[in-house]
């Protein structure tokens, strides 16, 4: 159980962190780039909208971004990388994530 409980952490973390990178590529504001990255690590855990990669697809094609599948998978798959990393001491994005996931697994 501990350990499903670290993957579904990791992966809100990851996509949190991809979510802060396609923010940044559609040119949101910080308040925006939040709150599309939190909506995005909430949706790891919904299995009807866990398909971070159709997402992002959508939303780049949707704002006129030219981006490939692969370019995606290449930033998910480092992000992946970097959210299973210790952190060195929380900050406000590490402990959204924990709530997130920690409301959602119940």
């Amino acid at each position: 159980m501990a350990g499903m409980r670290t993957d579904a952490m990791r992966m809100v973390r990851r996509n949190k962190l991809v979510g802060m990178w396609a923010a940044d590529k559609m040119g949101f504001s910080r308040e925006e780039a939040k709150a599309y990255s939190d909506g995005l690590a909430r949706d790891a855990l919904d299995v009807d909208r866990n398909d971070i990669l159709a997402t992002i697809r959508r939303d780049f094609h949707e704002a006129g971004i030219p981006v490939c599948d692969e370019e995606v998978q290449e930033v998910m798959t480092a992000s992946w990388l970097q959210a299973g990393k210790p952190t060195k001491g929380a900050d406000a994005s590490d402990v959204a994530v924990v709530q997130i996931a920690r409301t959602l697994m119940k």
